[in-house]
């Protein structure tokens, strides 16, 4: 093959890595041969899926040859009643990283600076390379955001600064007077992009309601998903929320049907099953006791979460500590990638998933 089309491809992209989710069961069981396997490496919730959801997929079954709603109205205004906005103030995704990048791809091109937080969402950088923009990264506080820094890093050339709150992979989050002070501090075309990902977990009465300050700070935008809570990580379902004229620019270069029927459908119906959403969070409260616990017991440093996940300080390297665990079919998530080679995250599940997981941790303690 004489042509070398890494040349050809745009250069942010040239040196770039794909990005590596949580080892799927499946392949776990083809390595190793290994069944019974405990998975606490991707976020997901491990109650299941809400039966409401699944009936609404199931009705949508002899539809599948038809396309779906491009607009995804019916979702789009339950989405609206729930969080208190107009309808033309959101956007659908596949996924809120579909809407993530789609925001960044609109409003950043190369000349531009984008500021994330060391330790922040992985997609954060990728998209901000691949685009050909700057990355500027701040150094962490206690493992999250130094939101005074961030401040003083905007230059003129700063065109977006992503904020998750909480932060994956630290679980981390930022408190509403300290996110408002921020936000006082920001210039009007520097847009600030909220990412709320794990915002049901949170009960802090300190944390921020952001969807309301949109009125007062047009340059931001709040995104959410259906992938952790709400349990749909398998459709991909996700949103942003902004000013009406925002809203309109992200949806203009928006691939049609980026969202499925059947996403759609389940998206719209978790939403009404109020009684899936307190058992998923009252047995992630009940999960993350269990692991705390047992971290404290074992003086084990780690990171206090308001998530659905906790990471986990092993005090060594813990890419060994990570392959022998799936040795003992047990899938956590190594964050090495995010400058933190000694830390495990380890992911909420059920109770006997966490027990299998406690079980390792003890042995290899030993």
């Amino acid at each position: 093959m004489s042509c070398d089309f890494i040349q050809l491809a745009n250069p942010g992209v040239q040196e770039l890595h794909p990005y590596q989710p949580g080892k799927p069961i499946s392949e776990l069981e083809r390595e190793l041969g290994i069944t019974n396997i405990v998975k606490l490496a991707s976020n997901e919730n491990p109650i299941g899926i809400s039966p409401k959801a699944q009936a609404a997929m199931e009705k949508k079954f002899s539809e599948l040859a038809r396309y779906p709603d491009a607009n995804g109205y019916y979702l789009k205004a339950k989405i609206a009643e729930r969080v208190g906005v107009d309808i033309n103030q959101i956007t659908l995704g596949n996924g809120s990283n579909d809407v993530l990048e789609l925001i960044a791809r609109v409003f950043v091109a190369p000349e531009h600076e984008v500021i994330f937080s060391q330790h922040a969402f992985v997609v954060y950088p990728i998209v901000t390379q691949a685009i050909g923009a700057k990355k500027v990264v701040i150094p962490a506080k206690d493992w999250g955001h130094d939101l005074e820094a961030t401040a003083e890093a905007i230059t003129p050339n700063t065109r977006m600064i992503f904020i998750a709150n909480p932060n994956n992979p630290t679980g981390t989050w930022v408190k509403s007077d300290e996110l408002k002070a921020f936000m006082d501090k920001v210039p009007e075309d520097v847009l600030v992009i909220l990412d709320e990902a794990y915002y049901e977990y949170v009960e802090d009465k300190d944390y921020p309601q952001t969807i309301p300050w949109i009125k007062d700070y047009p340059n931001l935008i709040v995104t959410r998903t259906f992938s952790k809570a709400y349990g749909l990580a398998g459709v991909r379902a996700g949103y942003a929320v902004a000013n009406e004229e925002i809203t309109g620019l992200i949806n203009r270069p928006r691939q049609p049907f980026n969202m499925n029927s059947l996403a759609l459908a389940a998206a719209e119906a978790v939403l009404d099953d109020r009684e899936y959403l307190q058992r998923a969070l009252e047995v992630n409260k009940a999960g993350m006791e269990q692991l705390e616990a047992v971290f404290k017991e074992l003086s084990y440093d780690y990171i206090p979460s308001v998530t659905n996940f906790i990471t986990v300080d092993m005090g060594k390297p813990a890419g060994p500590i990570y392959q022998h665990m799936l040795e003992q079919g047990v899938i956590v998530r190594p964050v090495a990638n995010y400058e933190m080679p000694n830390h495990l995250r380890v992911s909420i599940g059920l109770e006997e998933e966490n027990a299998k997981f406690i079980r390792v941790l003890r042995e290899m303690t030993k």
